[in-house]
């Protein structure tokens, strides 16, 4: 199955939550999509839907596919410490994700298009592959030809750090990851105990 490109405030509305971030669409019809979304009675899910709903969540969050999130999953679980908190910690420390952290991409969709075309650099080194997994000092930045791209600069320009793992100079455009993040400081409402239920079975 290919990434998925379709109207990302339906797939909002099917986790009733803005999965995407803001989104005005989602705020005037928080009900599940289809013609009966707001009258239908919703049966009461079973334990398997309901932890196979929290993984595809995840999984649309990040923009991982099925195979690399059962690897990334895969890797969590020969970590020490906590399967479903390393977990986190791996989506979290993909390249994609810290460029959009830093403020550098206004979503993880556009960071991955930024990776993808090669306006970032990590360690003074281009890297375009979006599923990069970065560590605790390595330096993020953009590219010094990218650096007027108006993507870049209007996402850059409205960025408040609020995020204390990582430190973002907006004047260089660089950024550098202090560590990787602990659960109390990913804000998205995850319940990685599901996930972790889920591949247990």
């Amino acid at each position: 199955m290919a990434r998925y490109t379709g109207p990302k405030s339906r797939i909002a509305r099917k986790f009733r939550e803005p999965i995407f971030g803001p989104d005005k669409s989602f705020e005037k019809k928080n009900y599940p999509p289809g013609q009966h979304g707001l009258t239908k009675k919703r049966n009461k899910q079973s334990e398997y839907a309901t932890q196979l709903m929290e993984k595809q969540k995840v999984k649309y969050m990040y923009g991982i596919l099925e195979r690399q999130f059962a690897k990334t999953f895969d890797r969590a679980s020969r970590m020490q410490g906590i399967t479903g908190e390393n977990l986190l910690k791996l989506v979290e420390s993909r390249l994609d994700n810290i460029v959009y952290r830093m403020g550098i991409a206004p979503s993880r969709t556009s960071g991955r298009q930024l990776v993808s075309h090669r306006h970032i650099t990590v360690n003074g080194k281009v890297v375009n592959i979006p599923s990069y997994n970065c560590k605790a000092g390595d330096v993020v930045a953009v590219r010094e030809k990218s650096k007027t791209l108006e993507v870049i600069t209007h996402s850059v320009v409205g960025r408040v750090n609020k995020y204390p793992w990582l430190d973002f100079d907006k004047s260089t455009m660089t950024g550098k990851i202090i560590s990787l993040p602990s659960r109390d400081q990913i804000p998205e409402n995850i319940r990685e105990q599901l996930i972790v239920e889920l591949y247990s079975k």
